[in-house]
């Protein structure tokens, strides 16, 4: 069975000043891509709007640069004028930022004829320097040894644990990387590895640790999972257990200055609170799903209308913080497995 996976690690502590600049270099430079593609689509739709006024036809008026080859053609032409350093960086973090971009153009299209389903996709809005990330696809990227990185461009960079359940893949072939995404969170830096990888899916008998048999499962807010055999999983609500730090935080980002010096410890508080929430969330849902996975030979989930559930005031909170999404979209891959 071959399948994408992701290997996400976080990268050291305090990278050397070296390291630091050029992650920050090569994130600016994606979204400096992004922010002049989106700026030109939108000066040649503002165009199209004016020839068309005139009475021209579809076929004379001027051609909107909206597929990622069309962005890459335009930014080739005119990298040397509009951003001479452009040299500095690795071009994957230009195509990093052209690419979602197109991805992004992409989706409005698709929603707007129907192929994409749920809530009408606006279109994009120009991305803002706290949104750090950056993509490679090709070139001389990957795991470096079994604690370290390389990223071309900004060197050889330590991560902050093993990082054998790639590296042996990658020896043995079972792997194939497809790209790296480097991206900033509450002031840390993550690299995510996309791989394809062989899975082996065992065929004939269920194994003997999942003759549990098959399992309905009932999620709700008061006990974060039912099961039908009468168990009941309590719901740690991370959220809840860390308001009353969250709204502190808030409080003092909210009376600091902005765009002052002063203003960068309150909001990397804020955000580092966020973080950890998120992962203790994160590293609840893995447990459990990963147990009814490896337990039951099938498991039956409800679906509940969560966009109707968050419209109450009263539920909002409490149904965001189990995340109930995640717990079938985590049940849809590891079953497979």
């Amino acid at each position: 069975m071959t399948t994408l996976q992701a290997f996400r690690f976080a990268l050291a502590l305090a990278p050397t000043p070296a390291e630091h600049a050029g992650l920050f270099r090569h994130a600016g430079a994606a979204r400096f891509a992004f922010n002049r593609g989106l700026a030109r689509v939108t000066a040649v739709l503002a165009q199209r709007d004016a020839e068309k006024s005139y009475g021209l036809h579809d076929d004379v008026v001027s051609p909107v640069p909206w597929t990622l080859a069309a962005l890459r053609r335009e930014w080739n032409a005119a990298k040397s004028t509009a951003a001479p350093w452009w040299a500095e960086c690795s071009k994957e973090a230009y195509s990093a930022g052209l690419d979602q971009l197109a991805r992004g153009l992409k989706n409005v299209t698709d929603s707007r004829s129907g192929k994409r389903r749920g809530r009408r996709v606006g279109f994009p809005r120009f991305t803002k320097r706290a949104r750090a990330s950056f993509r490679y696809t090709t070139g001389s990227y990957g795991p470096d040894g079994d604690r370290h990185v390389k990223l071309p461009r900004v060197g050889r960079v330590k991560v902050c644990e093993p990082m054998g359940a790639l590296t042996g893949r990658l020896a043995d072939g079972r792997a194939r990387p497809l790209g790296a995404t480097v991206s900033r969170t509450a002031e840390r830096w993550f690299v995510a590895f996309t791989v394809e990888v062989d899975r082996q899916v065992p065929t004939g008998p269920l194994p003997r640790q999942r003759g549990a048999g098959p399992v309905g499962v009932d999620l709700g807010v008061k006990h974060l999972a039912v099961l039908v055999t009468g168990e009941m999983i309590p719901n740690p609500q991370q959220l809840a257990a860390s308001l009353r730090r969250l709204r502190t935080a808030s409080r003092a980002h909210a009376r600091s200055k902005p765009a002052s010096v002063g203003r960068r410890r309150p909001a990397a508080r804020l955000a580092r609170l966020h973080a950890q929430v998120a992962s203790q969330r994160r590293d609840g849902l893995h447990k459990l799903t990963t147990r009814l996975a490896t337990t039951h030979d099938a498991i039956v989930v409800e679906d509940p209308h969560l966009a109707g559930m968050v419209r109450n005031r009263r539920l909002a909170r409490a149904v965001s913080d189990t995340a109930m999404a995640e717990v079938r979209r985590q049940l849809g891959y590891k079953t497979g497995w």
